[in-house]
């Protein structure tokens, strides 16, 4: 019995649409989905009323030549019309118990796996070097983490990409800055490494407009000599930070060394962060922008030869058909830009990785960017791997995450959330909570040490936010609210880790073997809370194919409230019939087992106790 029955069921009523039209070869969608109501059946088929307009015929007589040709009596119940048209599809119990029992012995449990030996690039976190995490990381960080887990979890070969903004002038001017400081770079913080990038931005710039502004308006010679005095400085500054980039492109030894120590500073802190986030991005996934400097001549060079790219003033763009925006490739003096960067980062990710999929989890503001990236890779040719493969690129656009007042988060003084301080706060909530509840009598945490409440209230408080962030659709805003995050009720992550915390327990208290019990339903709540998990490898490829987390949230949580109605209704150890007990303790177990792998693939952990 396969258990993606689903998918036979949708193909099984396809033919039947196609042979009641006459439409031989057409990919006609029956709209199979999940029936709402359970009397109804399992599923339901509504296809019936849109093809039958879309083909001038009476909607219920469409459906009932479907239903006279589609053989199902195998696995259900004789097929229903209901109302104008829809088929209801109920499941026979044998069924059910056969597909369950497969689930349970599967080591996939259900899930599909791919069979594209191609990999997956995703381009994720985007750290600078020399500035701290903020809280617009969380989200290209959490995200990415989790679509890299749910490809890895079908099988795929992942490779996750760090993409640092550890080279260029920017990087140039803080070197040069600490450099001429005389500061030590062996024992530099990255409070110090983040003051000193914001005192190079500053101290290069300069005020051109304004200094031809005082002189036209006559502001007088204190107001000229400051303006001139900024300026000359600026220009200083940024010279010698040009300076400073030509001899560490060119590979002075030096100056190599203590660009290292300024990327092992920023690192530093950012994999601490990453750690408590339980994401798994290392030094291993980091593949910055130094990585392709050697390439972006070649890049350009490649785009000239090819004839795609033409000069504009000096400057090198590639123009596209459905638009007037040309990308710019290399800039009028000869240097290149993070459109150059990116090229060479597509190159090596299709022809060199041979990945097919190349997603990029970046804030919606670079929407146009990656259009124009997308655009001008198909153009020269690199939309293909080595061997053929059409290589899907997709940019996952997220919106902002706004504090109580719907504004984009920040601290009282205006300043932007450093990722550090956030995920103090969630796991300081986290522990409170814990502690709390542990001082209860009847809690499985009473009489546990500090360190293992701390260690539950870390993972409740990172889960907390990752759930809140990941059970969001992506593209939209959402109010951070640490109260609503670690709340143990309604559609949080502490719920769903509370739920698998009184699961274990309840197998615990089970005093007899119940590993091959038989699956048995009794009552409704029994099959209901099974065709839920049946549901698992359905919605994990719809969430495949979407890219959108969020729909394995919502269908965890709707996991967990099915199991609490049918552990309500249910008695579980405390029913008289031994075999109906083991094969609750059995189902109990299972939904454990779905509920602890699903929340692994959003990268959140389930404590054992809570």
């Amino acid at each position: 019995m396969s258990l993606n029955i689903q998918a036979i069921i949708h193909e099984l009523l396809q033919k039947g649409f196609e042979s009641a039209l006459s439409l031989k070869g057409e990919s006609l969608d029956p709209l199979l989905r999940k029936a709402q109501n359970p009397e109804h059946g399992d599923f339901q088929s509504n296809g019936a009323m849109g093809l039958g307009k879309k083909h001038g015929m009476n909607p219920r007589e469409l459906a009932e030549q479907v239903v006279s040709t589609v053989d199902l009596n195998a696995i259900a119940h004789p097929l229903e019309i209901a109302g104008p048209g829809f088929i209801n599809i109920k499941l026979k119990d044998d069924t059910v118990l056969e597909m369950v029992r497969e689930m349970d012995a599967d080591p996939q449990l259900g899930v599909t796996q791919s069979d594209d030996s191609h990999p997956v690039a995703i381009d994720l976190c985007g750290v600078n070097v020399a500035k701290q995490l903020h809280v617009g990381h969380l989200r290209s960080t959490i995200i990415g983490d989790a679509l890299a887990r749910m490809f890895e979890r079908v099988g795929r070969r992942v490779y996750r990409e760090n993409h640092l903004g550890d080279w260029g002038l920017p990087i140039a001017m803080v070197l040069e800055r600490l450099m001429a400081n005389s500061v030590d770079l062996e024992t530099l913080s990255l409070d110090a490494l983040n003051d000193a990038y914001r005192d190079a931005q500053l101290g290069a710039r300069g005020d051109e407009r304004g200094f031809a502004r005082a002189i036209e308006c006559d502001a007088g010679p204190h107001r000229v000599i400051e303006l001139e005095t900024q300026n000359e400085s600026a220009s200083g500054a940024q010279q010698a930070a040009k300076d400073l980039l030509i001899a560490l492109q060119q590979g002075d030894e030096q100056l190599v060394q203590e660009w290292e120590k300024l990327i092992e500073c920023t690192m530093r802190s950012v994999f601490e962060s990453l750690g408590l986030l339980n994401v798994k991005i290392g030094p291993e996934h980091n593949r910055g922008e130094s990585f392709y400097r050697e390439q972006l001549s070649g890049v350009v060079e490649e785009f000239v030869d090819g004839g795609f790219a033409e000069e504009d003033n000096g400057a090198l763009i590639v123009r596209f058909e459905n638009r007037e925006r040309p990308m710019l490739i290399r800039k009028s003096d000869g240097g290149f830009l993070y459109a150059t960067t990116d090229l060479a980062a597509i190159k090596f990710r299709t022809q060199s990785l041979c990945s097919d999929q190349l997603i990029y989890v970046v804030d919606a503001r670079q929407r146009d960017h990656f259009k124009d990236l997308f655009d001008a890779t198909k153009i020269i040719g690199w939309d293909k791997t080595p061997d053929g493969a059409e290589v899907e690129m997709v940019h996952i656009p997220f919106g902002s995450v706004l504090g109580e007042d719907k504004k984009p988060l920040k601290t009282r003084s205006g300043s932007n959330v450093t990722l550090s301080s956030l995920l103090e706060e969630a796991i300081e909530r986290g522990v409170v909570e814990v502690r709390k509840r542990s001082l209860e009598p009847n809690a499985p945490t009473h009489g546990m040490n500090d360190e293992k409440l701390c260690t539950i209230g870390r993972q409740i408080g990172i889960g907390a936010v990752k759930y809140a962030d990941l059970s969001n659709d992506l593209v939209r805003d959402y109010v951070f609210d640490m109260d609503r995050m670690v709340a143990f009720e309604g559609n949080t992550g502490p719920y769903i880790q509370y739920a698998c915390a009184r699961i274990r327990s309840l197998i615990s208290k089970c005093d007899a073997d119940w590993s091959d019990a038989e699956f048995i339903i009794h009552e409704p709540e029994e099959r209901a809370l099974i065709m839920q998990l049946l549901q698992y490898n359905a919605v994990f490829q719809g969430m495949i194919q979407s890219l959108e987390p969020h729909r394995l949230c919502t269908w965890l949580y709707e996991l967990t409230e099915s199991f609490n109605t049918f552990y309500q209704s249910c008695p579980v150890l405390k029913t008289e019939d031994s075999k109906l007990r083991l094969s609750r303790v059995r189902i109990a177990h299972l939904t454990k087992k779905v509920l602890v792998d699903g929340l692994d693939v959003l990268g959140i952990e389930s404590p054992e106790h809570m």
